[in-house]
């Protein structure tokens, strides 16, 4: 049973950064993808950022390219993401997502879910 814990979320100003944590277990990470989605009130679940564990070939959403940057820590099972140029438009629950032999973008609903991290930018 794979396991996320996400961490670091909060309360920011606009053109601030936050940096995001999502700690996996529950299992040996060979062959898997780790990403971030994000959800903003009243609107659906969208895909921010993704890596191919051990590998570190990442692929983003156009609307954070140049902004946010993901990244590994292997030793840790930790994915991070890291959030500057901060609008308000990113506010938004963070959710980490994990997904076994394939990208976390392509049918989510196969992914594994983090509880999720609150990200609140403010103007």
């Amino acid at each position: 049973q794979v396991q996320l814990v996400e961490s670091g979320g909060g309360l920011v100003q606009a053109g601030g950064s936050l940096r995001l944590s999502c700690a996996a277990s529950g299992r040996t990470f060979v062959n898997y993808d780790m990403g971030w989605f994000r959800q903003a009130p009243g609107k659906e679940r969208e895909f921010v950022a993704g890596i191919r564990l051990s590998v570190g070939s990442t692929y983003y959403a156009d609307s954070v390219k140049g902004r946010f940057t993901i990244s590994e820590d292997n030793a840790e099972n930790t994915v991070y993401l890291q959030m500057n140029s901060l609008k308000p438009e990113d506010t938004a629950v963070y959710y980490c997502a994990a997904r076994w032999g394939y990208d976390v973008k392509t049918l989510p609903s196969l992914n594994d879910w983090g509880q999720g991290t609150q990200v609140t930018v403010s103007s």
